[in-house]
């Protein structure tokens, strides 16, 4: 896989693929059974446990914060916790570091506890810390692309190149898609470390391809987003529709990109049906 830097195109058109919640089924697991139950626990909200994981995962699956940063997500979360549940100590700090923050990921949390060691930053380390390990404890087996991945990667690769465009941790992106055997029609890895999808696919574009030859495939506002700020494609993976989304794009989304019928009412149709299938 080459580095971003390195990368040359080989055909004249571009696919982009999400990783987590569209090509890999592991959104919903580490949500339901690692971000929300830590969260719990580490503010011990046990007496409301219930509602709180529903909030929680229409904040970070069901609607259009879908795919927010973890800690965007917790400030949420535990702001509306505080205003309806109980108090969370010394939840400003924590919100303020949110709101201004240019970074937002435990490195950077680390620095401002160093600068201002409040209980609110150190608990939402805490927190993170254990989302991690928890979901390093996931079965394998429990963590599957979604149904007609492996076939419609390998469908579009014989006609176009292929970039892996994600926000997870490359690690992780590298050994899910080895172990199920789609790197192979892959050209190109690019994860946390390689900078936003916004900046990774305009990046993509200097290797010379049309911008109407290029489709961001996603199932966030993220990742639209992030083709909008780039004027490409962009085709989504439903969420809980994924199967037949990978199977229209089999059927009709790969034909319609190459042969130039992409552009204009189809493209509105299935940005009208992303929005509209979240709440």
């Amino acid at each position: 896989m080459s580095k971003l830097s390195e990368y040359t195109k080989k055909k004249d058109y571009l696919i982009c693929v999400d990783s987590d919640g569209c090509a890999m089924d592991t959104m919903d697991i580490k949500h339901i059974r690692c971000f929300g139950p830590c969260m719990v626990t580490e503010w011990h909200l046990e007496e409301w446990k219930d509602e709180i994981l529903s909030r929680w995962n229409d904040i970070n699956l069901y609607t259009m914060t879908r795919g927010i940063n973890r800690y965007k997500g917790l400030s949420m979360a535990l702001s509306e916790i505080n205003a309806k549940y109980t108090p969370i100590e010394d939840l400003d700090t924590l919100v303020k570091w949110v709101e201004t923050s240019p970074e937002l990921s435990n490195g950077a949390l680390e620095k401002a506890i160093a600068e201002n060691p409040g209980v609110s930053l150190k608990k939402a380390l805490s927190w993170s810390k254990a989302v991690n390990a928890s979901i390093n404890q996931l079965p394998d087996d429990e963590k599957l692309p979604f149904e007609g991945v492996k076939e419609a990667l390998a469908m579009a690769h014989e006609k176009v190149d292929v970039a892996i465009v994600s926000s997870a941790n490359l690690d992780a992106v590298l050994e899910e898609w080895e172990r199920y055997g789609l790197l192979p029609n892959t050209d190109i890895v690019l994860a946390q470390d390689s900078g936003s999808k916004a900046f990774c696919i305009g990046e993509l574009l200097k290797a010379g391809y049309a911008k109407d030859h290029v489709l961001m495939c996603g199932d966030a506002p993220g990742d639209l987003d992030a083709a909008q700020k780039n004027g490409v494609f962009y085709y989504p993976i439903l969420v809980r529709h994924e199967a037949e989304s990978w199977k229209e794009f089999m059927d009709k989304a790969l034909a319609r990109l190459l042969n130039g019928t992409y552009e204009g009412a189809y493209q509105q149709e299935k940005i009208d049906a992303f929005l509209n299938n979240l709440k």
